[in-house]
């Protein structure tokens, strides 16, 4: 059973992804937050995979809020999905960094916030690529000067090169397919990458391929080429 969590200050917008979410056999809503804070006393109190988490709320904002689930060690198992109105509010590639696995637009289908919440529970990333694309250059232009490459310095030429795939949004199958690797290898080294870099997830993958200048803005995920 995947245990979700909602965070959002308008009741109408929890009551109906409470009644979406219930009417699966495989997820449960264990609780609901209008704030920030009533959220981080929530995940602190009982047992929550998932986190649908809205930007702006009182006494505390989404934010914030990640940030702090981020950097609990208690609360690694707790992934956030944001869920906002805009595609690209301007917080969200923040959150993005301070450890949310993805986030939604309020519109989104409801197949779809099924599927994310799914998805991410078993610990792989949500994001659509044309808004990875635009949200990820926003933060290495907008975010950081220039790029740091210390972050990279644990890892091996060929993480690296893996890192770089899973930068330009490839699966573990199409980066085995790329290096002509078995999908287990190539899985192998993405979890490698995660526990050298001390990565959430595969989100916080893409963020450093970024920020460390191996994957710049503008580049494709198919032919790791400029546009």
């Amino acid at each position: 059973m995947i245990r979700v969590a909602l965070a959002d200050d308008q009741l109408l917008v929890r009551a109906g992804f409470r009644a979406l979410l219930d009417a699966e056999d495989d997820l449960e809503v264990v609780g609901e937050a209008s704030t920030g804070e009533e959220l981080l006393a929530l995940v602190r109190e009982r047992p929550v995979d998932v986190v649908l988490m809205d930007i702006r709320m009182p006494d505390g904002d989404g934010l914030w809020a990640t940030e702090q689930i981020a950097a609990d060690p208690a609360l690694a198992g707790v992934h956030v999905v944001i869920v906002t109105t805009f595609e690209l509010d301007e917080y969200v590639a923040r959150a993005v960094r301070a450890g949310a696995a993805g986030f939604l637009v309020k519109d989104t289908e409801p197949v779809d916030l099924l599927r994310a919440v799914r998805v991410v529970a078993a610990g792989e990333a949500l994001l659509s690529p044309g808004v990875t694309k635009r949200l990820l250059e926003r933060m290495a232009t907008g975010l950081r000067d220039a790029p740091d490459e210390t972050a990279l310095a644990a890892l091996t030429e060929r993480e690296r090169e893996v890192l770089r795939l899973v930068g330009l949004g490839l699966t573990n199958d199409e980066i085995a397919g790329r290096l002509v690797l078995s999908p287990l290898t190539a899985k192998t080294h993405v979890s490698r990458i995660m526990q050298k870099l001390h990565a959430r997830d595969r989100v916080h993958l893409v963020v450093v391929a970024y920020e460390s200048g191996l994957v710049a803005p503008g580049w494709q995920g198919e032919t790791g080429r400029p546009e």
